[in-house]
Formats: C-alpha cells, structure tokens, sequence
C-alpha cells in the first residue's frame, strides 16, 4: 500500500488498505475475538448487517479498485484468482486460492504463471464465470476512463505498457492466454515470484464482456462472490447487498456469508460513528465500520467500561511511520548528520503524540515487525526509548557542527496522527536536547502530498509512511529503495534517491523466488542492510482499534489488513 495520501482509498480498504490500511506478534484471540455481549456467542446465518463508514466506497468498479485481499466490502460481490486467507494475526497474511485451483503454478523462472479456475463457478445470473472473462476483467482495467487500480500489471505483463484498454484496442493483451473456458496463462517481463499476491487485486475478477457498462459499470458490477449488488447511491455512499442464490460454499471456503443483507452507510463523521457503536441502538447493535478506528480520547473512555472494551477488535497492519531524509540537500548529504538525528529521537515521546502506547508501536526497522515481510530485528543507532542526546551531539561534531545546527522539518496540517504537528513537535523537542533547532514548516495535506512526492520540491527532512500492497517486504522495500523506480517527472516514492547497484541487484534477486519463505528472510536482510545508509528514522507502526455493535459475533482480524474482516461477521 503505498502512500496514504496518494491512495487514501487503499488505506481505507486495508484499514485495507488501504489498504489503514499497523506490530509484533499477531493479535492473538483474546484481543480480536470481540463476540458481542449476547447469550449465545455460536455465529449463525440471516439478520442485517449495517456498516458505518467516513468514506463512501467509490468507484465500486473491479477495475477502479485499489484494494489488497480483495479489500473488505469490495471482497464480498468480487472474487479474484486468489485472496487472503480469512483467519487472525499472522495466519491470515497467507495467500490462498479463490477462483482458481491453486496459488498459481509459476515456470521455472517465474516469468510464466498458470491457473486453473475452480468447476462449477457462476455469476449472480447463473451463467458460468469463464478465464475469458478474467482477461477481459484485467483488459478493461487499462482503459484510462477506468483508471485507478494497482499499477503492477501495466509494468509486469509483456507489451502491456502502452495498453489501451479493450474499449480502444479490442485485440486485447497477448500476455494473458485462455486456452479454454478455465485456463488462464500469464506471461510476465521478468521474474514475479510474489505474482500470487498480486491476483488478489480486484483488477482480476471476471468480468462478463457482455455486462459491462463501463464507467457505469459500477452502479450494478455483475457479482462473483456471496453478495450482489441491489443499491447503490451517490457513487458508493449508500450501498445495499443482498445475497447472490448462485454463489456456492463449495467453491469459497474463504467468506462466510453469514448475514442475508448488509447496508453500508457512509459519509458519516468518525465520533458519530464511534458514538453510534458504542450505544448499539436498533440497527446499530448488528453494525461495524471498515474504515474507522478509536482516537486516543474515545479509547480511554471505552477501556474504562468493561462491556464496551470486550466489543474492540485490535489488529496491525503492514505500516511505519518515519522521518525521510533528501540527502541531496545539505546537511542532510552527511551521513552522520542523519545518524545524529537518529540518535535523537524520542520514540516514547513520538508515540505519546501518536496517540500512546494502545495506537502505536515503536519502530527500528523500516520493514514492520511481522513475519510476512521477513522482519528481523535491528537496532542500528540504539538510543533507548528515550533517545541519546549526547551520542548526537559527538556525530555532529565529528560531522562539523559542534555548536549544533538549524534543520526545517516539513509534516502535514492533517490530524492524523502520522505526519501531523503533534508528531513533528515530539521530534522538534528531542532533537532540541541534541542541539538541534528544528523549524517546523506545515502544509496543507494537498500540498503536503504534492511537496514531498516531486524529486523537484522534495525538502531535506520530512515526515512519511508507507504501507504495504500485500504482506511482504517487496512492495515495501522497492518503491522506496529501488533506484530504478525514481520518478523524476512524476509522483516519486523513493524519497532517499537511493541508486545502490547492489540493492536492485538483492531486489531483482527475491522476485526471482517462489518460496515465499524464504523470499521474506531475504527481505528482512536487505532492510537491515539498507538502514545502515541511514535514509529514514523508522518511528512507529500503527495500531488499529475499532469497536463493534453488541450483537456483532465472529471477529476475525488478519495481519494482511489489520481490521475487521466483513466477510467473516455474523449478526445472529
């Protein structure tokens, strides 16, 4: 998930996701297995599940999605070749098959990918879902008026980078072959041993060539999964889903299903939407919210009232919060300056701004702390939880500052708790002890996005975060690190200009590998390696805090999205 502020939607998706789209072991069952408080705790089917939201779910177009997994409400009208495995903390960062048979069954380099799809699948109208309609579902994501979706296939698939979409160019893509109604061959540029996460993007649900309205389209998408779409008003604000009669448990093990309805309302303020969970009046007993986690004031309150405490669900998703380092501007092209600051920070201070200890989760790595993404641990300038001044000052002087320096540290007017003035605060104070004057600049969070993500405007020293596509180091550690992924004309992520030959060598290295295992210890080894260069201070990792109505059962929060699993509730 990169950016939030590029892709807002992918945080709320993993959130999805998008991917909010947060920690160290998994949540285990007593922190995510928020049953509700009635009698009989055993989820059943039927009953009306309501879905409180901020942000309406726009764009309900496969193709337009930005989501991992699947994402949350997208997940339960579209299945894809593959998705999450639906279960809690660290089990449900695998990659499991939906549509197809299997993962995926790669050639030996990788660079070719087979799928079989499952026997007996079929549309809300009981027509058959065909792999033909799988490549007219990733061809039509292409078309620019349906823009929007992950931009992995343009660059990985064969001849697929000037790729119009089938509206323009009706021969299609040549790099997806069907040689029969369940087969499906991808051919890719290079090796993509992690191709398995990328199909449970949205960009691979079937779409029937016959149904598509195209950017009307999703005002009615045609249904794959348990429920089709009955309502859908103001572009994703109210959206109602009834359940699909042709969809099958024989082939879905992934999702539930269990309630006959779910109504998702959106546009609503964040307290109000806390405030109406927490009272679980009428509807709102058998309601959740996808997008809206408790602030610090709100999970005080409800930590204080047993009954409320045992309804919140924690998770963590594939998250950090850093400072990011141009070291193409002076001071910050001197390593030991960049140490120094390292050395300063006051991660107990940053997290008490980040909400406290109950949000968030101090950081020394970049990758977050999770298997999935090879996590190991590191602690290469070890300052404690409070920071050490005086190890700061010795690198500023052995840098040529032994009376100190004036440094600008660029952060969001957002209040998000992430890049927003109570953070840079925190850090403005800490680096104060070690000499350091910090001017605060604050931007407006459109300009704060703009600033920081052009090689042209980008400041010296800067608040950031990322989150992850899929649970794994690749889509964390090469946008950010992989020199050949710097955008000099447009939205740039690499934000240390890193250009290391040896680290897009490791890169190209584990995409090479089908084992995931073994990719993930690879990752956490170049994370390790790539810290040393000291182009970010990591800080944090978020935590996810979100309650549910009193009648909800059956929680189950993975650490591919790190919340609330929609397609696992039950209301009754």
């Amino acid at each position: 998930m990169r950016q939030p502020s590029l892709t807002a939607r992918r945080v709320a998706a993993a959130s999805v996701g998008l991917v909010l789209a947060a920690g160290a072991a998994a949540c285990g069952p007593k922190d995510n297995d928020a049953k509700g408080s009635a009698g009989d705790s055993t989820p059943h089917k039927g009953g009306t599940l309501t879905v409180l939201n901020s942000s309406p779910q726009e764009n309900f177009d496969p193709a337009r999605l930005y989501t991992s997994g699947g994402g949350n409400v997208p997940s339960l009208v579209f299945r894809t070749l593959t998705t999450r495995n639906r279960a809690n903390g660290a089990a449900g960062a695998k990659v499991v098959p939906d549509l197809a048979t299997d993962t995926g069954r790669p050639n030996k380099d990788a660079t070719v990918w087979t799928y079989t799809l499952k026997p007996g699948l079929k549309y809300e109208d009981g027509t058959p879902i065909t792999s033909a309609d799988i490549k007219y579902g990733i061809e039509r994501s292409f078309a620019p008026e349906l823009s929007g979706g992950a931009p992995y296939l343009r660059d990985w698939l064969v001849g697929a980078a000037n790729y119009q979409g089938p509206y323009k160019d009706k021969k299609g893509l040549s790099a997806i072959e069907t040689p029969d109604d369940r087969t499906i061959v991808f051919h890719l540029n290079k090796p993509e041993g992690e191709f398995p996460y990328l199909a449970t993007q949205t960009q691979f649900t079937p779409v029937p060539k016959s149904k598509d309205t195209g950017t009307k389209y999703a005002e009615h998408p045609v249904s794959s999964g348990p429920y089709k779409v009955v309502e859908n008003d103001n572009n994703g604000e109210h959206i109602v889903l009834e359940r699909n009669t042709y969809w099958s448990t024989a082939t879905d093990s992934e999702r539930k299903a269990y309630p006959d309805k779910v109504d998702v309302k959106s546009g609503l303020d964040s307290s109000v939407i806390n405030q109406r969970l927490s009272a679980s009046q009428g509807a709102d007993a058998a309601a959740v919210t996808t997008d809206t986690n408790l602030g610090p004031a709100e999970l005080a309150k409800v930590s204080g009232d047993k009954e409320l405490a045992s309804r919140v669900g924690t998770g963590h998703f594939g998250y950090t919060n850093y400072i990011a380092f141009n070291p193409t501007v002076k001071p910050f092209d001197n390593a030991k300056v960049r140490q120094a600051i390292s050395y300063a920070i006051d991660r107990s201070s940053v997290i008490n701004a980040a909400g406290g200890s109950a949000l968030a989760e101090p950081a020394t790595t970049y990758l977050p702390n999770q298997k999935s993404f090879g996590y190991t641990p590191y602690d290469l300038f070890p300052a404690g939880a409070t920071g050490d001044p005086a190890k700061a000052k010795e690198l500023l002087k052995a840098a040529g500052y032994p009376t100190g320096l004036t440094v600008t540290l660029t952060h969001s007017n957002a209040k998000n708790f992430e890049t927003s003035p109570e953070i840079a605060t925190a850090i403005q104070d800490a680096l104060k002890k070690a000499g350091i004057t910090a001017k605060l600049r604050g931007l407006e969070d459109n300009d704060y996005s703009d600033t920081i993500h052009s090689v042209k405007t980008e400041p010296g020293f800067f608040l950031a975060h990322w989150g992850a596509d899929w649970p794994s180091g690749g889509p964390f550690l090469a946008p950010i690190f992989d020199g050949r992924q710097i955008v000099r004309d447009g939205a740039n992520f690499n934000t240390g200009l890193l250009d290391d030959k040896s680290v897009n060598a490791e890169i190209d290295a584990i995409n090479k590998l089908t084992d995931l295992a073994a990719a993930a210890k690879r990752w956490g080894a170049l994370d390790q390696k790539i810290g040393r260069q000291a182009l970010t201070v990591p800080l944090f990792h978020p935590v996810y805090k979100r309650l549910v109505g009193k009648d909800i059962k059956n929680v189950v929060i993975s650490d591919w999205t790190g919340v609330l699993d929609i397609s696992q509730v039950a209301v009754k």
